[in-house]
């Protein structure tokens, strides 16, 4: 085999080594990429998640409120007319008592 013939096939081996390990680290490097997008991009869903459950929980706060401040009212409501109509059986039941009273 002559010098050159060895010679090229050296180079040739010298490149493919060089193109190799030039590819390896470019497979290197997307994978390093692609973890850090994926890693981004579970901080960014869970970032996200967690600003969609605050506003829940508000919301359902809001609500549990405006829920309770209506309960509030309407037993309010019904107390005064509960309390207007002991008051009004308390005269009727007086007005009895003063009529036997008198009767007698």
């Amino acid at each position: 085999m002559s010098f050159e013939a060895i010679t090229s096939i050296a180079q040739a081996e010298t490149e493919a080594k060089n193109a190799l390990a030039q590819a390896e680290l470019r497979a290197k490097q997307l994978i390093a990429e692609a973890e850090s997008e994926g890693r981004a991009a579970v901080e960014a869903a869970n970032a996200k998640a967690d600003s969609e459950l605050n506003e829940l929980r508000r919301q359902a706060e809001e609500k549990v409120k405006r829920d309770a401040d209506a309960a509030a009212k309407e037993l309010e409501a019904e107390k005064k007319e509960l309390s207007a109509r002991a008051d009004q059986r308390l005269e009727k039941a007086a007005s009895l008592v003063v009529e036997r009273i008198v009767k007698n």
